[in-house]
């Protein structure tokens, strides 16, 4: 029996209460120099305070002192657009000189995560899923091992992440009702995940044009909204074409970026080995990717890669659901559950396949083999469990169908307190 959604609200408000704290908590203990590049994101925002330009070269912008916050000579390696950067220089106090003022700015960045996560949470409760639904759909959220360490950091996956929430959130709300509002949040959101980095555009972007594509086809799209989509993809991708006038790339390989690779790559062993040819590549990338769901910079024991089966068997159900989604959509039956989970799978396809070819040629030139990093995948991190309820919906057996459930709910629980080493 489908749970009141008085109880869905209650469990929400607690997880989401439970997010926040955990992010709180890692704002204030966490070093900048561990994790997530901070020091260099630090840095991109607080040279626009320092010069004023909201859209800096790139190659002038220096990296602080990580215990002074003053400037060194130094070059910032980070190659993303400045929107996140400026709306923190804005917004937060000076930290040139300054190293008590990240903490105002981490806060800055708990802000926008949890404002992202409230977006997948209310995207749930507009499901009116029953109560273990419900569950099996934001636990797994919650227990993102990366998600709440990030919403403590100052790191532009923070905007992405809540961008792309917000896109799931509007499309899933406007499939559902055909509602205009709903619409026009969802361009909103579009702009934020591409702002802050391009794989939010090609994620965001990449899930927006999936579901033109099916409310075209099944002639549910009002005509009226073509143009304005196009007209934030153009606004949404603007970074990334100036980037391109800029630098001849996208992605600018500025000095810093070449050398941060190449030294990288030589310090850790990688530079002089033979390369790997693609498929052997492709094989490491996806291993490390599920590894890396779960980073550590220390030695994992048995325990912790066995572990590793929770996430792979979450992928393999989330594969399955995908599946039975696109098996519906053939069939003409399917649900707003399956054509979010059918779109954000084509987006996240066509990502990590533009990213596995371009890390391998970054692999070929330096060595280096640092590029699969899950985090990168945010903005559409809620299609997995999604996709993991199109199969539950698929089972009609209610044990075989509780035993998903239990797995989805406490898999990732285990794997949140098992899957790191401890201390």
């Amino acid at each position: 029996m489908a749970a009141p959604a008085a109880d869905n609200f209650v469990a929400a408000a607690v997880i989401l209460a439970l997010f926040v704290v955990a992010a709180l908590f890692g704002a204030e203990r966490k070093d900048v120099t561990v994790g997530f590049d901070e020091v260099a994101h630090v840095s991109y925002v607080a040279h626009i305070q320092h010069t004023g330009d909201f859209w800096p070269d790139l190659e002038r912008v220096r990296l602080i002192d990580p215990h002074t916050f003053a400037f060194t000579g130094r070059a910032d390696y980070l190659n993303h657009p400045s929107p996140f950067y400026a709306l923190l220089a804005a917004l937060g106090p000076t930290l040139e000189g300054h190293p008590g003022a990240l903490l105002a700015h981490r806060m800055i960045d708990v802000a926008i995560a949890a404002l992202g996560f409230a977006a997948l949470l209310a995207l749930g409760l507009a499901a009116r899923w029953p109560r273990h639904e419900f569950y099996a759909f934001a636990v797994p959220l919650a227990c993102i091992p990366v998600l709440a360490p990030l919403a403590g950091a100052v790191n532009n996956d923070d905007l992405a992440f809540a961008g792309g929430a917000v896109v799931l959130l509007g499309l899933w709300q406007f499939i559902a009702t055909g509602r205009d509002g709903w619409f026009a949040l969802a361009l909103i959101g579009i702009v934020a995940a591409a702002w802050a980095k391009l794989t939010g555009l090609l994620l965001a972007g990449g899930f927006l044009g999936a579901v033109l594509v099916y409310l075209l086809w099944r002639r549910r799209l009002p005509y009226r909204w073509l143009v304005p989509a196009a007209f934030v993809l153009i606004i949404a991708a603007a970074p990334y074409l100036a980037f391109i006038w800029q630098y001849g790339s996208p992605t600018p390989e500025t000095p810093a970026q070449l050398a941060l690779l190449a030294d990288g790559a030589r310090e850790a062993g990688w530079a002089d080995l033979p390369r790997q040819s693609f498929p052997a590549y492709v094989s490491y990338f996806l291993l490390a990717f599920v590894a890396d769901w779960m980073p550590t910079l220390t030695r994992r024991s048995m325990l912790n890669y066995a572990m590793l089966a929770i996430p792979a068997g979450a992928l393999g159900c989330a594969g399955a659901g995908i599946v039975l989604s696109l098996r519906r959509l053939w069939r003409r039956n399917e649900t707003v559950l399956d054509v979010v989970v059918i779109c954000g799978a084509a987006a996240i396809a066509a990502t990590l396949a533009i990213h596995v070819v371009y890390s391998h040629g970054r692999y070929v030139a330096t060595g280096w083999l640092m590029d699969a990093y899950p985090r990168y995948y945010l903005p559409l991190a809620a299609i997995v469990p999604l996709a993991a309820l199109s199969l539950v919906a698929g089972i009609v057996n209610p044990r075989w169908r509780g035993a998903l459930l239990g797995f989805l709910i406490a898999g990732p629980i285990l794997f949140r307190i098992l899957g790191a080493p401890l201390g």
